[in-house]
């Protein structure tokens, strides 16, 4: 008997030292049958938006990937940032993801001193979604036909030189545009892109910098002219416009993007996990030529080079707006 219970000591103590050098196993790994629930995807904006479609696209894939529903909430408001606030207020257990846009991220860092949270702070990127570069846009004439054509009617024309915009997006890259062109340009506010780009078309504004949904058909009818993309690269839809970089205005740089967020305390297995399987999603080619059909760049690049792009044009914003002396209303 006594050695029965000595054996049962030995067996006793080995266990528990397993437990000690072991501890994450007898506590359990919080990834190890995550997820075991549906998981809540946050969308800022209203269904039928581009990041609404992003969510759909990339939700599906996730939870075909992942064996659990993935559902979309819409939760729209004061430019997406109702969403994010609702995010922070969630638990942070991987089961609550928010597909956020620049806008809600970024820009709005760079523009609201009292912002209630911080991008790359509050919440740990995952991956970007998508992303996109802005078009500028003028009137269909004969007398501008190029940025070039475009900064010299302005400079000459200083009392005819607006532009048309609709948020924080478009008012920043405009104005970077002018600050680095020398440019005059009064700003005309609209409630959406599309209303922007029909105020172009119509000779209400001058010039304006948006998105490409609105922007292409009035492109493709010839009702305006796309003078030039954002950035350094050409657009594959519009194959013959030059960037930015190739007319000589390579700091006009800006473009927007979609990507995937978790509150920054969610468990580092759990976050890993989930950023894994976000980029499998991602790497789908069938998602991947989805996306593009939607005039996008796919992305599905690491969270931490997400973080850093995101805390980059935070500081692009910001520097914008303080040279360009621009307030904006929450």
């Amino acid at each position: 008997m006594i050695g029965f219970k000595r054996s049962l000591l030995r067996v006793a103590i080995a266990v528990l030292a397993a437990i000690a050098a072991h501890p994450a196993s007898a506590q359990g790994d919080p990834a190890a049958n995550y997820p075991n629930r549906p998981i809540r995807l946050i969308v800022g904006f209203a269904a039928g938006g581009g990041n609404d479609l992003f969510a759909r696209l990339v939700g599906q894939k996730l939870s075909e990937n992942i064996g659990q529903p993935v559902i979309i909430e819409n939760k729209p408001g004061a430019g997406g940032r109702i969403a994010v606030e609702y995010v922070k207020s969630q638990p942070a257990d991987g089961y609550t993801i928010m597909v956020a846009a620049s806008g809600q991220m970024a820009i709005a860092a760079a523009i609201y001193p009292k912002l209630s949270y911080h991008p790359t702070r509050d919440f740990l990127p995952l991956t970007m979604i998508a992303s996109f570069p802005l078009i500028l846009a003028g009137p269909a004439n004969d007398t501008i036909k190029s940025v070039k054509d475009l900064v010299a009617y302005g400079k000459a024309n200083p009392d005819k030189s607006n532009y048309a915009t609709s948020s924080p997006a478009f008012t920043i890259t405009t104005e970077l545009f002018k600050l680095k062109t020398g440019m005059p340009g009064v700003a005309v506010p609209y409630k959406s892109s599309n209303e922007m780009m029909l105020s172009v078309a119509g000779g209400n504004t001058l010039f304006s910098i948006a998105d490409g949904p609105p922007t292409m058909p009035l492109v493709q009818g010839g009702k305006i002219r796309a003078l030039a993309v954002t950035g350094s690269q050409r657009s594959s839809e519009l194959p013959e416009v030059p960037s930015m970089a190739e007319v000589g205005y390579p700091e006009v740089n800006i473009g927007l993007w979609s990507g995937l967020f978790v509150l920054a305390g969610t468990p580092p297995a759990v976050a890993n996990k989930l950023g894994t399987e976000a980029r499998r999603a991602l790497a789908d080619p069938g998602v991947r030529d989805k996306l593009k059909a939607m005039a996008v760049s796919p992305g599905g690049g690491p969270g931490e080079e997400f973080r850093k792009a995101i805390d980059s044009d935070i500081k692009v914003f910001a520097d914008v707006v303080e040279a360009a002396h621009l307030k904006f209303e929450e």
